[in-house]
């Protein structure tokens, strides 16, 4: 199989890339240089903002069986790379988001429930849904549904994050201390690892390459409640946990304070960004990031790791970097100052 890879360098193109060179695959990387690909692939470089930014695509003339493609601003630059690619690809994967869909979308959305207004192939950056969904439909125009395939992603986690969110859950563990855990600790998340992702993508390209692959849009995360916030949060501690793990926390061991969620919000703590992954049950927030209906990529082979799995992993990764995770620009900071931490824990 050869795979062009439209990025590759960073967070999901680096696991498709590197889960596609385990499987033994011919890989292209289209990237701007400004991070080291994986060793063994091919790169060619060229910035899709700019003017002529394709030139080294539209200056080869190699084909390949797949183009994967995670570009999240606008949808013209998906719609520039589909229209050069369509004769020289078989297949277009398009790395989507659940947040392409209405909101707020019921509990139980599936991929036939209404998405956004407004969205176009040829839009400038708009914001993210709009974004997402004019991506997709700019795959669309150029492969057409036969050949297209939406992996729309929701919440993404393991090796290589470039968001912050469980890196903060790590860092915060290996401070140790009394840590406020929100609660409810049952509370059931929904969530992909990064690597699970490109498994199941790459597997669904092979598929295809026998006639019997999927097309179309599959929503792409682990089940409502594969992990809970109570597991995710004790294998962190497990791993990270300060003098818990055998390390020399200046606070001593972590220590999960769980704490209600009226607690949480009366105190002004925002959901999803100073406390990452968390959001509280019965919000609409909470229906859109944790309770979509995975079944169609589950019959469709996905299969999603242990949460510790993933954890420690991310620990490991993190560590062999120095301890600091890289973040993206276009991407807001996340965490709790540890002062508000404290007020509301009553410190």
């Amino acid at each position: 199989m050869r795979l062009l890879m439209l990025g590759g360098t960073e967070f999901v193109g680096r696991a498709v890339v590197e889960a596609a060179l385990a499987r033994g695959w011919d890989v292209t990387v289209f990237h701007r240089g400004r991070h080291e690909p994986p060793a063994g692939v091919r790169s060619l470089h060229g910035d899709r903002t700019a003017p002529d930014g394709l030139a080294a695509l539209a200056g080869t003339e190699e084909e390949w069986d797949v183009v994967v493609d995670t570009w999240s601003a606008a949808p013209r630059i998906v719609r520039d790379a589909a229209r050069l690619l369509a004769n020289r690809a078989r297949r277009y994967v398009y790395v989507s988001s659940c947040s392409v869909y209405a909101w707020p979308p019921a509990a139980g959305y599936d991929e036939d429930s209404p998405v956004v207004e407004g969205a176009s192939p040829d839009a400038e950056h708009t914001d993210y849904p709009r974004d997402k969904r004019g991506g997709e439909l700019a795959v669309l125009e150029a492969f057409g549904e036969e050949r297209a395939l939406l992996v729309r992603a929701g919440l993404i986690l393991g090796p290589y994050e470039n968001i912050g969110r469980l890196p903060w859950w790590l860092d915060r563990m290996a401070r140790g201390g009394p840590v406020l855990a929100p609660g409810p600790r049952e509370l059931p998340l929904q969530y992909v690892d990064v690597r699970d992702l490109a498994e199941w993508t790459l597997g669904a390209v092979e598929a295809g390459a026998e006639g019997t692959g999927p097309v179309g849009a599959y929503n792409v995360i682990s089940p409502s409640g594969h992990a809970t916030m109570g597991a995710l949060l004790d294998a962190c501690v497990q791993v990270a946990g300060g003098a818990a793990a055998g390390g020399s926390a200046a606070g001593g061991p972590a220590e999960l304070r769980w704490t209600d969620p009226e607690v949480v919000l009366a105190a002004g703590v925002e959901p999803w960004i100073q406390l990452p992954v968390w959001v509280p049950p019965g919000s609409e927030s909470y229906d859109s990031l944790h309770r979509a209906d995975v079944s169609r990529a589950v019959r469709a082979g996905l299969r999603c790791r242990p949460v510790a799995e993933t954890v420690a992993d991310t620990w490991s990764w993190l560590q062999s970097i120095g301890g600091i995770a890289p973040q993206r620009p276009d991407r807001p900071p996340v965490g709790l100052d540890p002062s508000v931490e404290a007020k509301v824990l009553g410190g």
